[in-house]
């Protein structure tokens, strides 16, 4: 028997559930804190029976304007949610990843609502399903439209693992061919990008639970192996072995990694790299 056939089905590992509740629990709390904003809170969590819901009113609600209004957002959200659930067991594992590995961060309703880089993250899986379906006008509009709210560009394409965070998520660049993995955390100012101009896979391919610091750039048609840590500013040219932390332009290898560094978001060198 294979490690998939015996491994827990998504939805057990997520607890989605669970989340939800949670989430529900924090925005009736606020609103009871904070009266001015009970008609935001309601509209936007405490009005809807699922997860689902909710994450398809938020991500209309922040991507609408003047050619796709917020009904009409509203629905293609709904529409890639109800033709890839997974997006939605992917939003609640990328929340989670957020409450657990950002200090800043008091509550789930803190993305939820408000973390521009979990609402880009989101944003970019509906315009993924999109793309998939062949439908790329549509899918290049709503990359535009992150663009233009939140400040980051990834390309529809580029294929992005649940349990991600992306950290202010300022100027994050991810190209048409890049994948990122499981449980990585990416920090502002990060490139995921590509050499050349030829149409071909050109971009980083970026294994589980890597972390990323500010301003690094990761460029061409590489490999990040799992594990791995690259410290802020690098310029990585070449691929990164598992478990090794990189450092430097160009990087280099300067040492091994702590474990799960995208979870801990240590990003000390390791003694004697400098």
């Amino acid at each position: 028997m294979s490690l998939s056939q015996v491994e827990e089905p998504v939805e057990a590992r997520t607890g989605i559930e669970s989340i939800w509740a949670r989430l529900r629990v924090e925005a009736a709390s606020a609103a009871a804190e904070e009266p001015i904003l009970a008609s935001f809170l309601n509209a936007a969590i405490l009005r809807h029976d699922k997860f689902s819901g909710a994450l398809a009113y938020r991500i209309a609600a922040k991507l609408a304007d003047a050619q796709l209004d917020s009904m009409l957002a509203r629905d293609v959200a709904e529409e890639a949610l109800a033709g890839d659930p997974d997006i939605v067991q992917q939003a609640a594992a990328d929340m989670i990843a957020i409450d657990e590995r950002d200090p800043a961060c008091l509550s789930l309703l803190q993305p939820f609502l408000y973390f521009k880089g979990y609402h880009a993250l989101q944003a970019h899986r509906v315009a993924h399903w999109l793309w998939n379906e062949g439908r790329q006008t549509l899918a290049f509009h709503l990359q535009s439209r992150v663009g233009e709210r939140f400040g980051l560009d990834i390309h529809p394409a580029a294929r992005i693992g649940r349990g991600v965070m992306l950290d202010h998520a300022t100027s994050v660049v991810i190209g048409e061919t890049a994948v990122v993995g499981d449980n990585c955390s990416i920090l502002h100012e990060v490139t995921l990008g590509g050499t050349g101009a030829a149409h071909e896979d050109r971009h980083p391919k970026i294994g589980k639970g890597v972390l990323i610091g500010a301003g690094a750039r990761v460029l061409g048609n590489i490999t990040v192996g799992d594990g791995a840590r690259i410290a802020a500013g690098s310029v990585v040219l070449h691929p990164v072995p598992a478990g090794c932390t990189v450092a430097g332009v160009p990087a280099k290898i300067v040492g091994n990694c702590c474990d799960e560094p995208a979870k801990s978001m240590d990003q000390s060198l390791p003694q004697g790299s400098g």
